[in-house]
């Protein structure tokens, strides 16, 4: 089941630790990973990789409902289109949880029959990564231990904020940066990178 975009064969990996309810979150996909997708991934220069970690915070009480469904998404081939919709509409869901209404519109309604079986019994709150460890929800979930390797592998890199990306090149792990970064910005980056 992958959440990603482009060929693992791609020189640059990407790795992005995101929350749905977080805006920088929001304007790091629309401004920078957006572009960078229609640019370097189609052109196989980076394997961009989606990273759930929902924050444990007040106004992220939808985050893992969300990570959920793009997870539900991912395994029936419409992670891209879902993960657009959470973070087009974003401000509408994590404010009233209507996370459903937004995910059934970013796909066919046989697909969306689809996502809601895999979310059968995937009852709130959900995972969330927690400075001690992982928070599990009360009812198992089939798409939980996806998020939960999420929430484990951020801890070994030390998310504290998201959105944070690590960036590895020719196998060499860079450290981990937790900010908003500009495609234009980013993309010199990449390129001196990609010069070596």
């Amino acid at each position: 089941m992958e959440k990603a975009y482009g060929q693992k064969s791609a020189p640059i990996t990407f790795e992005v630790f995101s929350d749905y309810s977080c805006p920088m979150c929001r304007n790091l996909f629309e401004q920078t990973l957006k572009p960078m997708i229609s640019d370097y991934v189609a052109a196989g220069k980076v394997y961009l990789v989606h990273r759930d970690y929902p924050l444990a915070l007040p106004g992220h009480q939808y985050s893992p409902q969300a990570a959920r469904w793009a997870n539900a998404a991912a395994r029936i081939g419409q992670f891209p289109n879902v993960e657009a919709a959470l973070y087009d509409n974003q401000t509408s869901w994590s404010t009233d949880g209507s996370v459903e209404k937004y995910v059934s519109r970013a796909m066919s309604a046989t697909d969306f029959k689809r996502a809601q079986k895999i979310m059968e019994r995937c009852e709130p709150p959900g995972p969330t990564g927690k400075p001690d460890g992982i928070n599990l929800p009360p009812h198992p979930c089939s798409v939980d231990s996806y998020i939960e390797q999420d929430i484990l592998l951020g801890n070994q890199v030390r998310v504290n904020g998201t959105p944070t990306y690590v960036i590895t090149y020719k196998r060499q792990r860079l450290p981990p940066e937790t900010r908003f970064v500009s495609w234009p910005l980013l993309k010199q980056f990449l390129d001196s990178l990609l010069a070596q």
